[in-house]
């Protein structure tokens, strides 16, 4: 006897078993929020290869996009004439594929090689000579309170009350952890051993990703038209586009506008003789790709720095700072990254200390494009069912709107406030009404 599958009970079975799975995680979530963690912790661990790999290839992907549309295809363009051959795509794509990846490495090592030693260097002078910076500015507030004597013997008594703690801890824990760092850096042993691994392994995953993008994309398509109707399909591909589009456009500008401001940090702190210049301004450009909180996070500890070696360069890296900030906030930034999130200023705000207080530094620099993303389609499917009430689905059709007429589903627009001040303050408005109602009863009156 042939078993055949009632379609009616399987549909219902499959709910239920839906409905079983998300009320556990709806449990679990609520109730047991530390077990789900571990568990994605987990998963997440396992996965960090085929994740460190995803992200190298998502960062070099443009790299060999551009080496291939701009140098090699034009190339044998002109030698072979118009037909280039598979064979000679494949040859080309691992000829880009290998520039870009040592062009990574590179960059990396000139940042480690020129970079990090100077930049360790000047936090071990620092920590070396904080008894004189503390002096220095004891010494400055003494000069700035001398008429007022109350207040210069409270702050005098807090500064040598906190300076010998502050000196001992950076002594004991700070300095020998920056010696060790630097013994790591030059020996190559830096990292973990489970890091290397991931990255290695990142590094050969992302050679396949790179080599084989276009098949995972059409195969990626393929599975979503299988799975859904054509509609429904090309609205989650048109989504994963416009995610595409968003998370690319951001962190590559993010990038090239925070190496800018490094750049020009570097240029106007050598020009105005601060401190610690290349430190500063490592520290202010790595920064600055966090949106918003970014500059502040770096402009202060930079600040505080100045402050311990010259109290008046201080304030002349505070006004450079923010000059500098001005122009990156309404000219390159907007220059490089365009509207490339359509986020208003207090949205990025919501998604940075969202993200951030989820996931850390990692959550305040991906959490704009991500929020981006997450409006973009709470929009769609809010646009998706007022069509389907039949009702307006842009916005501009709400803003003046008093109330939706229930027969038409059309707005009726709100009159103006001083419309309605002007209509209840005229002459013989509020009389009209009572000389109406005195006129009905007087014809009553007439009838009977």
């Amino acid at each position: 006897m042939k078993f055949r599958w009632n379609k009616k009970y399987l549909y219902w079975g499959t709910t239920a078993f839906l409905v079983v799975c998300a009320s556990m995680l709806f449990y679990f979530v609520l109730f047991r929020m530390d077990v789900l963690f571990d568990g994605v912790h987990k998963i997440v661990s396992i996965m960090m290869p085929i994740i460190c790999g995803a992200i190298i290839a998502y960062l070099l992907i443009p790299i060999v996009n551009f080496m291939e549309k701009k140098w090699f295809f034009p190339l044998l363009s002109r030698q072979s004439g118009a037909v280039i051959t598979r064979r000679k795509r494949k040859a080309v794509r691992f000829v880009s594929i290998f520039l870009a990846l040592i062009l990574a490495l590179l960059v990396i090592y000139s940042l480690i090689a020129m970079i990090m030693p100077s930049i360790i260097e000047s936090v071990i002078s620092i920590i070396n000579d904080s008894p004189r910076y503390f002096q220095n500015i004891q010494h400055w507030l003494e000069s700035l309170l001398k008429n007022n004597p109350q207040w210069q013997t409270m702050v005098l008594d807090n500064i040598e009350t906190f300076s010998p703690r502050l000196e001992a801890f950076l002594n004991s824990q700070v300095l020998p952890q920056l010696k060790e760092l630097l013994q790591h850096l030059t020996t190559g042993v830096f990292g973990t051993l489970v890091f290397i691994k991931n990255v290695l392994i990142g590094l050969i995953i992302s050679i396949y990703l790179m080599l084989d993008k276009e098949k995972l994309v059409t195969q990626s398509k393929m599975c979503v038209y299988a799975l859904f109707d054509a509609e429904r399909a090309n609205h989650i591909v048109q989504a994963f586009r416009f995610t595409h589009k968003t998370f690319g456009g951001f962190i590559s500008g993010k990038i090239i506008d925070s190496l800018i401001i490094g750049i020009l940090c570097y240029i106007g702190t050598s020009l105005i003789g601060t401190p610690y210049q290349l430190l500063v301004s490592v520290v202010v450009g790595v920064t600055n790709v966090i949106p918003f909180f970014g500059p502040y996070l770096g402009a202060i500890p930079s600040a505080f720095l100045i402050l311990m070696v010259n109290p008046l360069q201080c304030l002349y890296f505070l006004i450079f700072i923010l000059i500098l900030q001005q122009f990156d906030g309404n000219i390159l930034g907007p220059k490089i990254l365009g509207d490339s999130t359509g986020l208003t200023s207090f949205m990025v705000i919501v998604a940075i200390l969202l993200f951030g207080g989820l996931f850390g530094v990692p959550g305040m620099i991906i959490g704009v494009p991500l929020w981006a993303v997450i409006i973009a389609a709470i929009k769609y499917f809010r646009e998706e069912a007022l069509k389907k009430k039949s009702m307006p689905s842009k916005d501009g059709a709400y803003e003046n709107m008093d109330y939706l007429d229930p027969r038409t589903l059309k707005p009726v627009l709100r009159k103006p406030s001083w419309e309605e001040s002007a209509h209840k303050e005229s002459p013989g408005s509020e009389e009209e009404e009572p000389s109406k109602a005195s006129e009905k009863n007087h014809r009553e009156e007439e009838k009977q």
